[in-house]
């Protein structure tokens, strides 16, 4: 079963690849840019302050106790944001948000018998439904990440000060994150990007059955989306370690 479903992946990603510059109106990739971004900018970036300020509390918290010295926490904070929980928990955010759009969108389609219609017209249903999808969010993949660190940031820098008193100017303090740590977020951000629209819409091209395979196609939307996320974190943190940190980046 994991063997076909890694297949099935990777079918559907080459066909997404090879219809990506076929010619569409724009009018479906920016409806797709404002589903997946704009409506999804209050969900991450409540999610990631809040997630900011909970780390910033836990680890002054901790060090205060060991050292007293809080002058690294800022830095260091600053830097695993940018490497791996911003990437990571914003596709998250959209595994659970989006994914599960995607899904029960493309399921109905499928249970209603538009996307047999769309066949008979000479319409390829991953050119018409997952690119845009596809295209959107590698866009606002990076758009939101980089919005949602800010968020963290902002209040995790608020947090220490009126919790521990930092002064902000030593919290926000950017000299440990290197170009190897800018270059992984991208990349992370990238993969996950297209891999929560590719996933989603595998599941909603297999709902079967009425309204209940349209629930279960998005029940699995979004442990898939999540699964392939974590997956891809682990391979990716691995392949940085190995290129960028040892290479003295």
């Amino acid at each position: 079963m994991i063997a076909l479903s890694v297949d099935v992946i990777t079918k559907t990603f080459y066909g997404t690849l090879r219809w990506l510059w076929g010619r569409r109106t724009p009018g479906a990739v920016l409806s797709q840019l404002y589903q997946i971004g704009n409506r999804s900018l209050l969900f991450v970036c409540v999610t990631l302050g809040f997630l900011g300020m909970v780390l910033v509390f836990q680890t002054c918290l901790q060090v205060n106790r060991i050292t007293g010295d809080l002058s690294q926490v800022g830095a260091e904070f600053i830097k695993i944001l940018v490497h791996e929980f911003g990437p990571t928990l914003t596709a998250m955010m959209l595994a659970t948000r989006v994914g599960a759009g995607i899904a029960a969108e493309i399921g109905s389609m499928v249970v209603t018998e538009q996307i047999d219609a769309l066949r008979m017209n000479g319409v390829e249903p991953v050119d018409y439904l997952i690119v845009p999808r596809f295209l959107a969010s590698l866009v606002m993949t990076g758009a939101l990440t980089v919005i949602g660190v800010g968020a963290a940031i902002g209040m995790g820098a608020l947090t220490a000060y009126f919790s521990f008193h930092l002064n902000p100017v030593v919290f926000l303090d950017v000299s440990h994150v290197r170009v190897g740590d800018l270059a992984t977020g991208v990349m992370k951000c990238a993969a996950y990007g297209a891999a929560v629209p590719v996933v989603a819409g595998i599941c909603g091209l297999a709902a079967r059955g009425g309204s209940e395979g349209v629930g279960t196609a998005t029940t699995r939307a979004v442990i898939s989306a999540s699964f392939v996320v974590i997956l891809l974190d682990f391979f990716l943190s691995g392949l940085a370690l190995f290129t960028f940190q040892r290479g003295g980046l």
